[in-house]
């Protein structure tokens, strides 16, 4: 009787360990399939950051002809405008603290005492701004694919534009924080000021010489021409910002899926483990059925016969 209830707790554990070992490979199953995922999605985003580079170059080429043509690009005090942050972070989890990271640096951003206005890019990072006791005035939905990049660019200069016209003073200064892709695949957040335009650029176009044997010539009058150069200025940035922030997202969701996926095979190694166990126990109860059935009839037989042939 002792034997068949250790026999029934056995068949009951072995049960729940393959139960629960199906499900372990279910869950890595999933786990694969965000890391195959988090790769593939992190790819177009790298691209897209490497090609607005180009586009980055051609309009800080326009500032050097501008430079060469009317001086060195006017020059705003720190203190002006309303300071506005813009925060870049994801709108879906499982990228562990990577949104708590930026909202640290954004409290570094935020000067002490001055009212600022703060511009959120996800619903994840937003929540992780209220975290820091910050509420930002309007929070986007991060680009869905490479295409929303330009869009959510566009998008961030018409909110800034609005933001200057309510300004009492008429201007804003802009502080861009998101993260970076780092050396040796590290990633760290970044804070870049946008505007007022840094005083080191305009200082870098009067030092750099005009390579070209033509002189620049422009149709535009110097004002108008200056407005434009800014805003494709502030479209390149914001966008290689957006495709950095999503690049450095999935490769912080690539690392905890794979995290995850060791885990979980760690816990499959263990579960293999116990399951061989449990099987040897089982094998080894249902031997020692037989063999204790055996004496049992053995023993039963013996009774049976004559005195003489025992």
């Amino acid at each position: 009787m002792l034997w068949q209830i250790w026999g029934r707790v056995m068949a009951q554990t072995l049960e729940r360990l393959t139960g629960r070992t199906d499900t372990m490979r279910s869950i890595r199953s999933i786990v694969r399939t965000m890391k195959t995922m988090s790769a593939i999605n992190a790819m177009p985003y790298e691209q897209a950051a490497q090609a607005i580079e180009a586009y980055r170059e051609t309009t800080l080429t326009g500032f050097h002809a501008f430079v060469q043509a009317y001086g060195p690009l006017p020059v705003a005090p720190d203190a002006v405008g309303t300071p506005v942050v813009i925060a870049f972070g994801s709108d879906h989890g499982l990228c562990g603290n990577y949104n708590e990271i930026v909202a640290q640096e954004v409290t570094r951003a935020v000067q002490a005492g001055v009212q600022t206005k703060v511009l959120c890019v996800g619903a994840q990072m937003e929540d992780a701004l209220a975290g820091q006791g910050l509420y930002p005035e309007t929070t986007l939905l991060p680009p869905a694919n490479v295409d929303g990049l330009g869009r959510l660019a566009s998008r961030l200069i018409a909110e800034l534009d609005q933001m200057r016209t309510a300004s009492k003073s008429g201007d804003i200064a802009v502080t861009l924080v998101f993260t970076r892709r780092a050396e040796h695949g590290l990633q760290r957040p970044v804070s870049i000021r946008l505007l007022p335009l840094d005083p080191e650029l305009s200082a870098e176009f009067v030092h750099t010489p005009w390579t070209s044997r033509s002189l620049p010539h422009f149709n535009l009058p110097p004002e108008q021409l200056l407005s434009a150069l800014t805003r494709s200025y502030l479209f390149a940035e914001m966008f290689r910002a957006a495709a950095e922030a999503m690049v450095t997202e999935n490769a912080a969701r690539l690392a905890r899926m794979q995290q995850a996926e060791r885990s979980v095979d760690d816990q499959l190694e263990e579960l293999t483990a116990e399951m061989r166990s449990v099987r040897q126990s089982e094998i080894t109860t249902e031997l020692l059925d037989v063999i204790i059935g055996f004496e049992a009839l053995k023993r039963r037989h013996k009774r049976k016969l004559p005195e003489d042939k025992r």
